[in-house]
């Protein structure tokens, strides 16, 4: 076995489970004047393989385009349509009998967005939320699409009173029992999930003198440790969403699935927006691409793997506010690519499998050493994930037998499970005892992704692992 060095930063407290990487999908916005025509647009979206695209509105030539090309929509109710639409059940009908019903199912609505950021609207519209998408979800019962076609609502990380740490996150208590609370259980009534904006960008540039640049661009960091949870954390992204999952948990949701329905970096920004560049752009982005399609959920949520839309498709010139608000895009009007970024998992490459702490997937290796048998115990143990590459595997099982405490003392030579004499089979060892030593706690058994948990007894050799001390 290698010499042992100490390398913390790569354990990543959280739970590994069997998971097939998340979803990235891609936000169309149109304020510009000078973007392509739709049908160009979808063959741009197919040509890169996005499969999944938000809108922000329901314009009939988009839905047009979109139909029959396999790419499936989320599209929007304006926030200025919110209280005519939960004033009037009628006009709730019309609305989804105009915008939704005729397209559908040529064009693949898969979701509807009642508004956008609502509650900072500065036209306070927030009362009128829920009554619109109860009025929503009942027009599209009326058409039998309400089992097709789900209902929710993005809303912008501003909603939590608290985000740091994550274990502490929690709604602004104005917003409690006025909308989230009878918004949730909505969402739970009609199996939709939450949907949520979340752009580390905002508070990198405003408190970049605390905030490192590698954690927030998903680049190899010693990470942050949760002080209420425990849980090290290796991304602000990872650990902003985390805090609406506690937030959702306070009240009593936290079986609510969430999809981040904006986040995205700009690739220039004004003077005062420290840290918008092209390059951090390209890191940011393509970083979280890895991070989604290759991973399984946060450290509060292992299970849950991420889904994701990029925020946007182009830069549009017609945006107000700053120079970061019209250089989100991935492309130019022209269709060119501002940076180069893989979208998808082919993209990739085999190479490419986990280029950011924590961000592999748990994987069931594909080894002759590994022999498994079945067990009705419920008991559990932890193994080395081997697709992650021998550098990281070697600095987890390094940081396991070191700083982690485990009992690596039956791998040394000559001991009882130093044979077979591999890395995947030593550092499963090692990963298994720090497993069973922390009583299988969830974050116990992940290693930056280097580890996962498996629910028959791994045998290497004839060596057995311990099932606890």
């Amino acid at each position: 076995m290698a010499t042992l060095r100490v390398s913390y930063f790569l354990l990543l407290l959280s739970a590994s489970v069997f998971a097939e990487g998340g979803s990235i999908a891609i936000n169309y916005g149109r304020i510009a004047n000078d973007l392509p025509t739709p049908p160009k647009v979808v063959q741009l979206m197919k040509s890169q393989g996005l499969t999944r695209v938000k809108l922000y509105d329901t314009d009939s030539e988009v839905l047009t385009a979109l139909a029959n090309s396999g790419i499936s929509v989320t599209v929007a109710l304006p926030n200025e349509l919110l209280s005519s639409t939960a004033a009037d059940q009628s006009f709730a009908d019309n609305w989804v009998k105009a915008n939704i019903s005729q397209y559908y199912p040529a064009t693949k609505i898969e979701a509807i967005a009642v508004g956008n950021e609502v509650f900072v609207d500065p036209n306070n519209t927030t009362k009128f939320l829920v009554p619109a998408m109860k009025n929503i979800h009942a027009s599209l019962a009326k058409y039998n699409l309400d089992s097709a076609i789900k209902v929710s609502s993005p809303v912008a990380l501003t909603a939590l009173q608290t985000s740091y740490p994550s274990s502490a996150g929690s709604f602004k208590p104005e917003l409690v029992e006025s909308v989230i609370k009878p918004m949730l259980d909505l969402l739970r009534q009609t199996g939709s999930y939450f949907m949520v904006n979340v752009y580390p960008f905002f508070a990198y540039t405003a408190n970049s003198d605390e905030i490192s640049l590698d954690y927030t661009l998903f680049k190899q960091n010693p990470g942050v440790v949760d002080s209420g949870n425990g849980l090290r954390y290796f991304s602000l992204f990872e650990a902003q969403l985390d805090a609406v999952f506690a937030a959702l948990s306070a009240v009593k949701h936290d079986d609510m699935k969430i999809v981040v329905t904006e986040t995205g970096w700009p690739s220039m920004g004004d003077t005062n927006e420290i840290g918008a560049s092209q390059a951090n752009a390209a890191d940011y982005n393509g970083n979280l691409v890895r991070r989604v399609l290759t991973g399984a959920g946060t450290p509060l949520r292992p299970q849950d793997p991420l889904n994701v839309f990029l925020f946007a498709l182009f830069n549009e010139n017609q945006k107000s506010g700053p120079t970061s608000e019209r250089n989100y895009g991935l492309f130019y009007p022209s269709e060119q690519k501002v940076y180069d970024i893989p979208l998808t998992k082919v993209d990739l490459g085999s190479t490419q499998s986990t280029p950011v702490n924590g961000s592999n997937s748990p994987q069931v290796p594909v080894t002759s050493d590994l022999k498994k048998t079945p067990v009705g115990s419920g008991q559990t143990w932890c193994v080395a994930n081997k697709n992650v590459g021998k550098e990281k595997l070697q600095a987890a099982l390094d940081y396991a037998c070191g700083e982690g405490g485990a009992d690596c003392r039956p791998i040394q030579s000559d001991a009882t499970c130093y044979s077979p004499n591999t890395l995947v089979a030593h550092a499963s060892y090692a990963f298994n005892s720090f497993y069973q030593k922390n009583a299988r706690r969830a974050g116990s058994c992940h290693f930056g992704g280097a580890a996962y948990v498996v629910t028959q007894p791994p045998r290497f050799g004839t060596c057995n692992f311990p099932t606890g001390y």
